[in-house]
């Protein structure tokens, strides 16, 4: 898939948009509540990155407030000044540990450039997640945020989010317990449009757009 403006309507929207209420009664229902309102990419690789490792494990609220402390310190967040900012300065913004360690791993592989940053537009989603998970802290769901946000990509189902989780058996469970097995058989009827659903189920829960 070729880029694009991350923060410009994605390419696919509209017709996602369509095809999905009409195959998907919930779906129906929910989109038209969210207007012109769409999926807006994070069009910097390390930055989306770094933003997935500091909402790891954590509420969205909490996240938003290390990530914001984060920025105060490190407006631009480029991997040369991560890495000079240190684990000190980055434990004062309310990270753990173990996300300090992981976010300055992440700098020091994008600026000894041992991701491959440059290709990950051309090669497809697993290909992506494989080179991924090969950095420290970089878990297969933190993977598919940034094939959601930075890549664009259509049709992710992140099953181990939580928000998608919940958004499915609120949506379409009445709010009881829902499986992976039962997300998948939901999931089904969206392709090969799932990251539109997803979003459109994050929204459920919380219609405001997260900040980037």
């Amino acid at each position: 898939m070729p880029a694009q403006d991350a923060l410009a309507v994605p390419i696919y929207w509209a017709e996602a948009k369509r095809e999905l209420m009409q195959r998907d009664r919930i779906m129906n229902k929910l989109i038209p509540q969210f207007g012109d309102l769409h999926l807006r990419g994070q069009p910097d690789p390390f930055i989306t990155l770094a933003r997935s490792i500091v909402g790891q494990q954590v509420t969205p609220k909490a996240a938003d407030l290390a990530w914001g402390k984060l920025l105060a310190v490190c407006p631009k967040l480029a991997p040369s000044q991560v890495i000079k900012l240190g684990a000190v300065e980055l434990s004062g913004c309310g990270l753990s540990k173990r996300k300090t360690e992981y976010i300055l791993d992440l700098a020091d592989h994008f600026k000894a450039k041992r991701v491959h940053a440059d290709l990950w537009s051309e090669m497809d989603d697993e290909a992506v997640i494989a080179e991924l998970v090969q950095i420290r802290g970089i878990t297969r769901w933190t993977a598919e945020m940034f094939l959601i946000f930075n890549l664009l990509r259509p049709n992710v189902l992140p099953l181990d989010d939580p928000g998608l989780i919940q958004g499915i058996s609120q949506n379409y469970f009445s709010g009881e317990p829902v499986s992976r097995s039962d997300a998948r058989e939901v999931s089904a009827n969206w392709e090969p449009w799932r990251t539109v659903a997803t979003w459109y189920l994050w929204r459920s829960l919380d219609p405001v757009l997260p900040a980037n």
